[in-house]
């Protein structure tokens, strides 16, 4: 996040005494034919030193590109956040997923009037089902249930076109990273700085003479006035997903731990992190096995194909018997 308080430490400026000793070299060289001149480091500093109010002009243009940076990855964290919990909610493969899982426990349960006939379950238990192992421990609930969903659920299964049915590991993991609270904090830090922004910006534009104003105010300004719409548009975006997560919470039905307020993302994605990340990897071997079958298949189909091409029925001639 951008810090005010480091600008000056990024200014190569020179220092006074070094200013009086360029300066005293360019007045004494003025009018010598065979004059040295200064080295580039040194007519560098002087062309800083003679921009009208550089220090605040610097800071607002490094302010500028800082923000946009600060925006742009808070806005792709808010979309990852969205994008999952959209996908938790309305996917349609996501509750067939979850529409098996209950099924094969109710199954599973059939002897039990009170558990095997249960309308939901509790999210916690779907890490688990990988423990759940057949009667001779070869297979697990967990590569039982993606078994079948491919098979059963999913046409493309097999072939390239296969789409994953869950939010992505990767897109969970770094869900259950982010907090509302830093979010918060880093909005309201980037209005603080921009309001510093804006009276830095005032400051150097009324110092400023004609000749030296422009093309910095109205590129400042356009860049003010824009940083204020992105930003209110961003804390509305920030509402909108905190309000969707919690409404994803209440819908399965996740408590918050003790001594939460509400529940975090990390208690909520951690769990559906390892189910997904535990379910991927069970996906791709039954995809590999479903391919091996399907090209099996193919081949088999071929084999009978070309038999048949090959068998040829000869005409039977009259004898003269």
């Amino acid at each position: 996040m951008w810090n005010t308080k480091s600008v000056p430490i990024l200014l190569p400026r020179a220092q006074q005494e070094e200013l009086d000793k360029i300066e005293k070299h360019i007045k004494s060289s003025k009018d010598k034919e065979n004059a040295k001149p200064l080295d580039k480091p040194e007519q560098f500093l002087y062309q800083l030193s003679v921009i009208p109010n550089f220090s605040g002009r610097v800071f607002c243009i490094l302010f500028q590109s800082s923000f946009t940076e600060c925006m742009s990855s808070i806005t792709r964290k808010l979309d990852i956040l969205q994008r999952v919990c959209k996908a938790l909610q309305d996917s349609e493969t996501v509750k067939q997923v979850l529409g098996l899982v209950l099924a094969f426990g109710n199954f599973m349960n059939g002897g039990n009037r009170t558990r095997g006939q249960a309308d939901g379950f509790t999210v916690d238990i779907l890490p688990k089902l990988k423990d759940v192992k057949s009667s001779d421990s070869v297979k697990s609930l967990l590569s039982y249930l993606v078994a079948y969903y491919l098979r059963h659920f999913d046409e493309d299964a097999g072939r390239e076109t296969c789409v994953y049915p869950l939010p992505e590991p990767h897109d969970l993991f770094q869900a259950s990273q982010m907090k509302f609270e830093d979010f918060q904090k880093d909005l309201t830090r980037l209005r603080k700085d921009l309001r510093a922004c804006t009276s830095e910006v005032e400051k150097v534009c009324k110092v400023s003479d004609e000749d030296n104003l422009q093309p910095f105010k109205n590129k400042m300004e356009d860049f003010l006035t824009q940083a204020k719409s992105e930003l209110e548009t961003l804390e509305s975006q920030l509402s909108s997903t905190h309000k969707l997560f919690l409404e994803l919470t209440v819908f399965f039905s996740v408590k918050a731990k003790a001594g939460e307020k509400e529940v975090s993302p990390n208690t909520f994605f951690c769990i559906w992190h390892e189910f997904s990340s535990d379910f991927k990897d069970q996906w791709k071997k039954e995809n590999k096995i479903i391919l091996k079958e399907r090209l099996k298949a193919a081949e088999e189909c071929f084999r009978q194909a070309k038999e048949k091409a090959s068998y040829s029925v000869k005409p039977k001639h009259a004898s003269g018997i």
